[in-house]
């Protein structure tokens, strides 16, 4: 969208009859992300209320009427997001576990440290993660939220299991449970001072050295 100075005619112009420039139309699928990119980036502002529709729509200089072609409801563009947030860091688990094999303590290293980036890198996202963004919203929301971190707890323990088997431990299911939990107990605390501080605390602070104590 152009910005005041540059819709004003310049003395080149003053004798041309002014052409309105064409609207270029979004490509299927295209207006669905940019959406998403700023439901996302308007939740990355510090202390934001619950976002509406309205100023969303605004933001993206269309009607309200135009979201709505595009998600059913604004619970329907969370999910789009918890999508995006569930296939990046899972896909990246599993390069993790493919690339590694063999190490399952640094596996476990690994899949923390990818949580703690890709929160850094996507501060928005974060308050989906811990729910501060979804306080509001249908409940579902948080439900899935919570399986993600269910989902996360289980990769970890299954990293752990392994390394407790191959430390020949005398209960390996029992402590890799244990680690698991606490590990991602500790994610979730790290990922709520960030949200909470205004992304001021990052959740990568000495995080190999806490990881050392916990490993």
């Amino acid at each position: 969208m152009p910005d005041a100075e540059s819709s004003l005619p310049s003395d080149n112009d003053a004798q041309a009859p002014a052409v309105a420039p064409a609207r270029k139309r979004p490509k299927p699928g295209e207006r669905r992300v940019q959406i998403l990119q700023a439901l996302a980036t308007m939740l990355e502002q510090p202390g934001a209320e619950r976002i509406t529709t309205a100023a969303l729509a605004a933001k993206l200089s269309v009607s309200e009427a135009a979201l709505y072609r595009h998600f059913a409801s604004k619970a329907q563009m969370f999910e789009g997001l918890i999508d995006f947030i569930e296939e990046t860091v899972f896909s990246l688990i599993n390069q993790i576990q493919s690339r590694q094999p063999g190490d399952a303590l640094r596996q476990t290293a690994g899949i923390v440290s990818v949580v703690v980036q890709f929160a850094e890198r996507n501060p928005g996202m974060t308050r989906v993660m811990v729910g501060d963004a979804l306080v509001f919203e249908h409940e579902r929301l948080q439900q899935r939220m919570n399986q993600f971190f269910d989902k996360l707890e289980a990769a970890l323990r299954q990293c752990l299991r392994e390394a407790m088997e191959a430390a020949d431990t005398a209960t390996p299911t029992v402590d890799a449970q244990v680690r698991a939990s606490l590990l991602t107990a500790f994610l979730l605390g790290r990922l709520q001072r960030f949200a909470r501080s205004g992304y001021r605390k990052s959740p990568s602070e000495h995080l190999d050295a806490c990881l050392a104590r916990m490993l």
